[in-house]
This record gives C-alpha cells, sequence and structure tokens, in this order.
C-alpha cells in the first residue's frame, strides 16, 4: 500500500512540473516580442562560433605568449565543452523526448531545431564556455559578460519556442558543473604533479 501511494505522489509530482515547464513556456514564447526574434536567433546562433573560438583563443594567446599556463586554460575550457556536449547528446538520445513546438501546436516555433529537447544542447554548451572561461579568469569584466551571454543564449532557446525550460535549466547545470569538475581536476592533476 505504501509503495502504490508513493508511485501516485510521484506521478502528481511528475504532472505538476509538466504543466508548470509548458506553463511557463507559453508565457515566454507566446507573449514575445517578435521584434527581438533576429537578435534572439542571433544568439542562438553564436553558441558554437563563440564555443570554438573561446578556446581556440586562449590556447592561440598562450602559445603566442609562450605560456604553458594559458595554453593549459585553453584546453581544460576545451575539454570542459566536448565533455558537456557528450553529455548533453547522450542524454538527448536517452531520454528521446520531444520538441515543445511537436507536443504542444500552440508553441511558436521561430528556428529550427531538429535532435531531442531534453536537455539543451546550445545552453549546455554556452553555460560550459562562461563557467570554463570565468574559472579560468576570474575576473568580473571575464564572468559578467559571459554569463549576461550563456543566460541570455538560455532564454533564447525558450522565447523561440525549441526548448522547455526544464531542458534549459538541465543544459545550464551540465555546462557548469561539467565546467567545474573539468577545473578541479586540472588543479588537483597540476598540484599533484608539482608535488613530485
Amino acid at each position: 500500500m505504501k509503495y502504490i501511494l508513493l508511485f501516485f505522489i510521484s506521478l502528481n509530482l511528475t504532472v505538476s512540473a509538466q504543466n508548470i515547464d509548458i506553463d511557463i513556456l507559453k508565457s515566454i514564447n507566446l507573449n514575445r516580442n517578435k521584434k527581438l526574434d533576429n537578435t534572439f536567433i542571433a544568439l542562438s546562433n553564436s553558441v558554437v562560433p563563440v564555443s570554438i573560438a573561446v578556446p581556440l583563443g586562449v590556447i592561440g594567446a598562450g602559445c603566442i605568449k609562450h605560456d604553458s599556463i594559458i595554453k593549459n586554460k585553453g584546453i581544460v575550457i576545451g575539454a570542459s565543452l566536448a565533455i558537456a556536449a557528450g553529455i548533453t547528446t547522450g542524454l538527448k538520445y536517452s531520454v528521446k523526448r520531444e520538441r515543445p513546438f511537436i507536443s504542444y501546436p500552440t508553441i511558436d516555433k521561430v528556428m529550427n531545431a531538429g535532435s531531442p529537447s531534453f536537455p539543451s544542447g546550445h545552453t549546455s554548451d554556452a553555460f560550459a564556455t562562461a563557467t570554463s572561461l570565468s574559472l579560468a579568469f576570474p575576473q568580473w569584466y571575464v564572468i559578467a559578460p559571459s554569463f549576461v551571454w550563456a543566460c541570455s543564449v538560455g532564454y533564447s532557446r525558450m522565447d523561440l519556442g525549441v526548448h522547455y525550460p526544464s531542458d534549459v535549466l538541465a543544459g545550464a547545470a551540465i555546462g557548469t558543473g561539467t565546467s567545474y569538475l573539468c577545473y578541479k581536476a586540472n588543479k588537483w592533476l597540476y598540484e599533484r604533479h608539482f608535488r613530485k
């Protein structure tokens, strides 16, 4: 009897969470300022070039300055992105959640999106980039614009009707968490290497 009760409670919580998810998405997507659609499309489309340019730029700066520490920071940023992308892709094809505009035809799809919905790959990449860059260079003028950009990318995915809020939150958590773990692992390896 106890397990049946727990089953129904968890089922109720799941349905409530899904209702909140779609209600928030409808509020953002259907009440959006359509004049900003091109801006949000540009933000979404900026993720791949920025996520490639950041680690390559940091590695390049390290090579120009002959600074192995800066080069290493670029490698850690690149590794964070690669691991976050791998986790995100694995989850997308394991969970196979339909895009919101497929499940709810009232959602206004503003740009194309093909892969499954959960989690948001754009958001994951944006937060991996912002977090790893902020950990590598912890100055306010790096941290503030990095996270403003990453949050804007996450919001754009909902505004454009291609992701649920829970997709965006999961993507942000994966990107942030992966970057933090890569940073800590690199720090541990670096300290271990110099202790010998």
